[in-house]
């Protein structure tokens, strides 16, 4: 398991969700998404190691992204015009996404099913 492909795993799939919902907006999504994965990159990083290890548990694991909300700013799609309601959504989309990419690229296949809701 390398974390740098599991970082761009992350990557992908957040500028294909971001993309996709808001397509007119693609340079400043990207932004955005590149944004947030620059300020919580080393932290990703670190838990990332710490999950596949077993230092910590999907559920910690999930905690702890969770806790990087506040770094998904998301000021180019709010500049662009995007509501608050929709960027809200968002940003629980992105998290949603960077935990479920890591839980199924460093889980076991017979560990995934254990820990579905994680």
């Amino acid at each position: 398991m390398n974390v740098k492909d599991i970082l761009k795993e992350i990557k992908g799939n957040l500028l294909g969700l971001v993309g996709e919902k808001f397509e007119d907006l693609k340079s400043e999504s990207k932004k955005d998404v590149q944004d947030f994965l620059d300020a919580s990159k080393e932290k990703l990083e670190r838990w990332t190691l710490f999950l596949a290890s077993g230092a910590i548990t999907p559920e910690e694991y999930k905690w702890l992204v969770e806790s990087q909300k506040d770094l998904v700013v998301l000021k180019g799609l709010y500049a662009a015009g995007v509501s608050k309601i929709k960027l809200g959504h968002l940003k629980n989309s992105i998290l949603d996404t960077v935990i479920n990419t890591a839980l199924g690229m460093v889980l076991k296949p017979n560990d995934t099913e254990e820990n579905a809701d994680a």
